[in-house]
This record gives structure tokens, C-alpha cells and sequence, in this order.
């Protein structure tokens, strides 16, 4: 294999894995059903192998699990999970805060300016899913924009989880704007620089996620 050929199948499995993740999120494939490689691939229009790559990582992260001669499944959503994940992400997610605001650059500025932008674009017809959509992106940005790959790496897979949660009870979440629009007053922290008002807002972000979704249950 070529290094351009090696360089399009990572593509191609980048791709697989970046679809199949947001299905699996935002529960498009709910929780038991069997993620079918081969549609998977036809549907992507791509060859087996980087489905079966994607699915390989998916497995990693607990969102889908592989049996022999029975196939890949997702994974099952224990709300008793949830104190457990926001008990870390309580610590974690200030941290990844506060570096965001320390590292700050043009480049990180401008990313939370599109954000707030975004934001200011959703009001009351978007969708759920759209909002959805929006608070995924702003904590990955946050958690690229901290500058550690092993902080950003535990944060994404624990984000992933507790999305799974919310997206499970999210028909009973009357004020799901108003908990995204709460990102507002993180993204202007930390293009401003601002670390300790960065890390406070996130806790209180990661407090607000947990209580809200309790009260749905």
C-alpha cells in the first residue's frame, strides 16, 4: 500500500467511525439494535474493512460490542451510569476549560466566535437534534482547543456516554435551549482568556447536565 493509499483508507475509516459515533450518540441506532457492516458499508459507499476498523474503535469507546457468530450490537444506556461518568467529568472538564482559556490563540477565538454564532442562529424552531448537534461540537472544541490529545481523548468518550443518557431522555428535557445557550458565557470566557470563569462555568455546566437529567427520570 502506497502512503497516498494508506492515507485514504485512514480517511475512510476516519469517516465510518465519525458517522457510526453520531448515530450511536444521538441513539439514530438505539440501544440493542445490530449495526449491520456490510449495509453499513454499501449505504457509506466504501469497502468493509474501514466499517469493520470503525467499529473496532466504537467497541473501545462501550458504544457497540461484538459477539462471535452473533454480530456487533449497540450497546445498551444504565442511567445508573450517570453519576459516575458526571462525578469525573466534574474534575476533568474544568481543567480542559481552564487550558482553553490559557491557550488561547487567533485560531481558538475564532472558533469561538463561529460557535457563539451558531448559538445565536438556534432559536425556538431548532430542533432537537440540532441542538443536540450544537453542544456536541462546542465541547469537542473546547476539549481540542484545552491542547492535550490525552485530556481531549478521555473527555470525547465520556461526552459520548452522557450524550447516549440525554438523547434517552431527551423528550422529557423541557429546556434543552437554555442548557446549550449556557455555552454562551463559556465561549466568550475563554476567547477572552478568562481561566477561572472558563473552569467555574464548566462545572457548573457538568452540575446542570446531571441535575437536569435526574429531574427527567
Amino acid at each position: 500500500m502506497t502512503a497516498a493509499e494508506a492515507h485514504g483508507h485512514r480517511s475512510l475509516a476516519e469517516h465510518s467511525y465519525a458517522v457510526l459515533r453520531d448515530r450511536l450518540i444521538m441513539l439514530d441506532i438505539r440501544p440493542g439494535d445490530p449495526v449491520n457492516e456490510a449495509a453499513l458499508a454499501e449505504e457509506l459507499g466504501i469497502g468493509r474493512t474501514p466499517v469493520r476498523e470503525a467499529l473496532k474503535r466504537l467497541e473501545a469507546e462501550h458504544l457497540v460490542v461484538s459477539y462471535p457468530r452473533r454480530g456487533t450490537f449497540a450497546t445498551g444506556v444504565d442511567i445508573t451510569d450517570l453519576a459516575e461518568i458526571a462525578e469525573v467529568r466534574i474534575h476533568l472538564e474544568p481543567v480542559a476549560a481552564r487550558r482553553a482559556a490559557r491557550n488561547t490563540t487567533a485560531e481558538v477565538r475564532a472558533g469561538a466566535e463561529h460557535l457563539l454564532e451558531r448559538l445565536d442562529s438556534l432559536g425556538a424552531d431548532s430542533t432537537r437534534r440540532e441542538l443536540l448537534a450544537a453542544d456536541l461540537d462546542i465541547h469537542r472544541f473546547v476539549y481540542r482547543a484545552s491542547g492535550s490529545a490525552h485530556l481531549a481523548d478521555v473527555l470525547v468518550r465520556l461526552d459520548n456516554l452522557a450524550t447516549r443518557i440525554w438523547s434517552l431522555v431527551l423528550d422529557r428535557l423541557p429546556h434543552l435551549a437554555g442548557h446549550v445557550h449556557e455555552h454562551e458565557d463559556l465561549l466568550r470566557a475563554i476567547a477572552a482568556g478568562d481561566e477561572e470563569a472558563a473552569a467555574r462555568i464548566a462545572a457548573e455546566h457538568v452540575r446542570s447536565f446531571e441535575q437536569r437529567v435526574r429531574e427527567s427520570l
